[in-house]
């Protein structure tokens, strides 16, 4: 399973003649490059134009911006609810545990703010990679981030939503997030390859390269 990051919370999914997810695709209001990729399914986690722009997916089939649990060309795919984003008043975030048929799963987390509960912690079972932001704004805070990671005790996290050249959110730098998590220096990558046999036993953060097309 090969994970690429294409800026902010945006992440292509794909598994060799597997449907391909595409997660929070953006649009260029936010500041960063115009998206240029494919993918079968789109999941959005909240609704915001960071988050929400499926049209620039190309050939999308079917777009999830709930919860509830869907099987799609033998990807699973489970929508968990996890907390309003902006109050009761607000609107809700979505995450999204991606799973294929050789076990490995994938937990998006969309805009999480907030340490989750015990009980959402259990619904999510085992993560094998943690797709997590950690700058702040709508995402978690970098201290809070870590309590996440200690709690669902992933193989490998990947931070996003951080501050990146461009960027009209304002977000904190990932270096705050890898000094809470006592990371001197990250492993550096175009993308994530992941398989079933070789998963590291404590987890390992792995910072990926925005792709521009």
């Amino acid at each position: 399973m090969d994970i690429t990051w294409y800026g902010h919370s945006c992440f292509r999914i794909t598994e060799r003649g597997q449907t391909t997810v595409v997660t929070d695709p953006y649009h260029t209001s936010i500041g960063l490059p115009e998206l240029k990729l494919k993918g079968d399914v789109v999941t959005v986690s909240h609704d915001d134009p960071g988050h929400n722009a499926a049209d620039m997916v190309k050939g999308q089939e079917y777009v999830l911006s709930g919860p509830g649990e869907y099987e799609i060309g033998g990807v699973f795919i489970h929508g968990v609810a996890m907390h309003m984003i902006d109050g009761d008043q607000g609107y809700p975030n979505v995450g999204y545990m991606i799973e294929y048929g050789n076990n490995l799963t994938v937990l998006h987390a969309g805009g999480l703010t907030r340490v989750p509960d015990q009980s959402t912690i259990e619904e999510l079972g085992e993560v094998n990679v943690l797709l997590l932001p950690v700058g702040g704004g709508h995402g978690l805070r970098p201290a809070d981030a870590a309590d996440v990671i200690a709690l669902v005790e992933p193989s490998y996290v990947v931070p996003m939503h951080y501050e990146q050249p461009g960027l009209k959110v304002q977000l904190e730098p990932v270096e705050k997030f890898l000094k809470a998590v006592g990371v001197s220096k990250a492993q550096e990558e175009d993308y994530l390859r992941v398989t079933s046999g070789s998963l590291p036993e404590q987890p390992q953060v792995v910072l990926l390269t925005p792709m521009s097309d």
